[in-house]
């Protein structure tokens, strides 16, 4: 099997709405993935907490939209933090995301595939590593996150027919 160079996207604050994603794209969500997830998580709050940062909370909105990022790119076969209808990203995170009713919020997204075997461990030391990617995982101001992990054994497009895993991390802010 080929081993890729985990690829690795960023994106900061911005503001932000629409999403779509083929109901065939879900089926690509595997159990393990669940763990991924959740290792992610625990591992992206004990880098913010040695940081003094607060940690951040799931949130099922953001979850949604990161899970439906990640299966849409590994079906489409494209990585980009733009939907695959070429909406910007704060677009598609927006319509699972809704500010509150002082009106303000902020979002923010980390992306990264790899081939081979992926653990929560290694896509924090591969963000931790990229300046972007350091910068929105230790931003102060950032209280929630959804976190998406798809794989898939033959991607197609931008993935070459390979076994991949893809991670969408959105970060949020309602204030």
């Amino acid at each position: 099997m080929t081993r890729r160079t985990p690829i690795l996207a960023c994106l900061l604050t911005v503001i932000a709405a629409t999403a779509f994603l083929p109901a065939a794209a879900m089926a690509s969500r595997a159990i393990d993935n669940v763990s991924l997830d959740a290792g992610v998580l625990v591992q992206l709050n004990h880098i913010r907490i040695a940081h003094g940062l607060a940690p951040l909370v799931s949130s099922t909105p953001l979850n949604a939209a990161a899970d439906r990022h990640s299966s849409d790119m590994v079906a489409r076969g494209y990585f980009s933090h733009d939907s695959s209808s070429g909406a910007p990203f704060y677009q598609r995170i927006k319509s699972y995301y809704r500010s509150t009713s002082s009106g303000s919020w902020a979002v923010g997204e980390n992306l990264f595939w790899s081939s081979g075997n992926v653990d929560a461990a290694s896509a924090l030391a591969a963000w931790m590593a990229s300046p972007e990617h350091r910068a929105n995982i230790l931003n102060p101001s950032w209280r929630e996150i959804g976190i998406g992990a798809v794989s898939a054994s033959r991607a197609p497009g931008a993935y070459a027919g390979l076994s991949v895993t893809v991670i969408t991390t959105d970060f949020g802010a309602r204030g």
